[in-house]
């Protein structure tokens, strides 16, 4: 099963050189909370703004680098696909698996038509973004469910966490 899971403000940015254009600690939580013992699928830059591997996570990362590949060769964490169709014929031999696409934009256009699951978090506010999420078809997916949240001492701003499930291909 394939899932993404992405945050945006309000005009679908994800990205802002390189980086969150927010610091939104509810959602860093949630995220956490979604992909910890599951396989998180990223590209090179959404890698790169890590602080390090993820606990607890599988890393799969899209990148023609050869100096990320020679550096994580022998770590069992981590696989690297320097090809899409690579990473697709991976994918296919894990659809019994929960896989979590986080990113980025390129990723998440090449699977929307794949995508059987979408974990949104909504920041209601407006940010300086250079990078936007992928154009999906909501009308191909039913919101399962919604937890509304209002800006508190920790998260600067109101957000929303949304789930939808797929229900036609």
């Amino acid at each position: 099963m394939l899932r993404f899971i992405w945050a945006e403000d309000e005009a679908s940015y994800i990205g802002y050189q390189g980086r969150l254009p927010w610091h939104l600690p509810a959602d860093m939580k949630h995220f956490k909370e979604l992909t910890s013992d599951h396989v998180i699928v990223m590209g090179r830059k959404t890698f790169e703004s890590f602080p390090g591997l993820l606990p607890k996570r599988e890393h799969v990362i899209l990148s023609t680098s050869p100096i990320l590949q020679r550096e994580y060769q022998d770590n069992p964490r981590v696989k690297i696909f320097s090809q899409i169709e690579q990473l697709r014929n991976w994918l296919g031999n894990h659809s019994n698996e929960i896989i979590d696409i986080i990113g980025g934009a390129r990723l998440f256009e090449e699977f929307k038509n794949d995508v059987d699951v979408l974990q949104k978090t909504k920041i209601h506010h407006l940010f300086v973004g250079d990078t936007k999420m992928s154009d999906i078809n909501y009308d191909d997916f039913k919101l399962f469910n919604i937890e509304k949240h209002s800006a508190d001492n920790k998260n600067e701003f109101d957000y929303d966490f949304l789930e939808y499930k797929r229900i036609k291909k």
